[in-house]
């Protein structure tokens, strides 16, 4: 829509209206959202999503690893400016989370549509397959595909938490799409997302112009000793896996809360076996979630982690095995772009602040083959991957305006 201004404006209910929608695919008590990737609600919601793009008149196509991308021709032709994000969500996600990227993306190009402006370069509306990374590892999958970053092949034969590989769902769902991938031809990538912390909210500041994305370093360790009886085996005989399991995550948050800045630290998963109350864990299996603005320091902090757990192991008398789940260097975003961010926000009357992105985003995949920036919106409560996640109308429009206007100065 046009304000009496004349300046061009996204439309907030019709952004809030697809938010919603897409809401109710994979809907879960609380109002959250559960679309792990590659699942039955995934193509649900993939196949509304695409629904809209057609309806919208972009040109779709759908890769081999299921990423999908809406054209709208601009009046040259040549590589799109694209906007995009996901919609698959983690097991209890929020409405926000991925799928406000996506869905601005579309807002934008209805706005355009409904103003008759024609931009000279295309643009595109993505969103890429295995985002979260919930069900199968990494996360970014599907942009790191897209990219060239991870063979086709390997990708596809990934097994899932649930025993299932990437290549049997994507047929399933009916998103093992003909176009190819690995070579993309972007002009510019900016992605639109809810910041999922804290930082914006207290401040009091709407738009945050993102320099860079943590490195991020996920390892599944596995600790084997002896099945034994709680009450009759001595301390010094024992060989409890779940020990050394608990001794690794207590060292990972002294490790982080150490090297302070910036290094976070995180066990998210544990499980022991046989996990009952009156008997000593032989197997314990967990992982560990490290991350860093510098790739210097989240390296230290993987030698102090894994000199720790070999250490425990010894003295326990078990063994320890570990395996890399998703390894990511720490991205830099373009500096011309991260100012275009910048500078559109306070145009708009908006405050604006520079500042790093904790969580792994499709945006750090594509920076390896095109200019990349990207926005964030504040979280309410800094609450993500959560189903009371939360961000204000107010919010959603202001973020969106920006995106719309950030795409038009770079494909005008």
């Amino acid at each position: 829509m046009m304000t009496s201004g004349g300046k061009l404006r996204i439309d907030t209910a019709r952004l809030g209206a697809r938010l919603d929608q897409l809401g109710q695919v994979g809907a879960i008590e609380g109002g959250g959202v559960c679309r792990l990737a590659l699942s039955a609600e995934d193509g649900a919601g993939r196949d509304l999503v695409v629904r809209w793009m057609r309806e919208l008149g972009l040109s779709v196509s759908i890769d081999a690893i299921g990423n999908v991308v809406g054209v709208r021709a601009g009046l040259e032709a040549g590589p799109p400016v694209m906007t995009g994000s996901h919609i698959d969500t983690v097991r209890t996600g929020g409405r926000y989370d991925g799928n406000l990227g996506v869905l601005a993306g579309l807002e934008v190009i209805e706005t355009l549509n409904d103003a008759g402006i024609q931009t000279h370069r295309p643009l595109a509306v993505a969103f890429f397959t295995n985002e979260e990374g919930a069900r199968f590892n990494p996360d970014m999958m599907g942009s790191l595909v897209y990219v060239g970053g991870m063979e086709l092949g390997a990708a596809r034969a990934t097994i899932g938490i649930d025993g299932a590989s990437v290549g049997e769902c994507l047929e399933r769902i009916g998103y093992a799409g003909p176009a190819p991938c690995g070579k993309p031809e972007v002009h510019a990538y900016v992605e639109l997302h809810v910041e999922q912390g804290p930082v914006l909210e207290a401040e009091g500041i709407t738009i945050g112009a993102v320099e860079g994305v943590q490195g991020i370093s996920w390892t599944e360790f596995t600790v084997l000793g002896v099945s034994n009886h709680a009450g009759t085996t001595p301390m010094r005989l024992r060989h409890d896996a779940g020990y050394v399991a608990c001794a690794v995550a207590n060292k990972a948050r002294e490790i982080a809360r150490e090297m302070g800045g910036n290094q976070v630290a995180t066990v998210g998963a544990i499980k022991l076996s046989p996990n009952l109350v009156n008997v000593i864990a032989y197997k314990a299996l967990f992982t560990v979630d490290l991350r860093n603005t510098d790739e210097a320091a989240l390296q230290e902090a993987e030698r102090r982690l894994h000199r720790f757990a070999t250490e425990m192991a010894s003295a326990e008398g078990v063994t320890l095995t570990s395996r890399p789940l998703a390894r990511f260097e720490p991205v830099d975003f373009d500096p011309e772009s991260i100012s275009l961010v910048e500078a559109t926000a306070r145009q708009l009357g908006l405050s604006v602040k520079r500042m790093p992105s904790g969580a792994g985003h499709d945006a750090q995949m594509l920076a390896r083959v095109c200019p990349t920036a990207m926005i964030f919106v504040p979280s309410a409560g800094g609450i993500s991957h959560n189903v009371k996640e939360f961000t204000s109308p107010a919010d959603l429009e202001a973020g969106a305006n920006v995106l719309l206007h950030t795409l038009l100065r770079l494909a005008l």
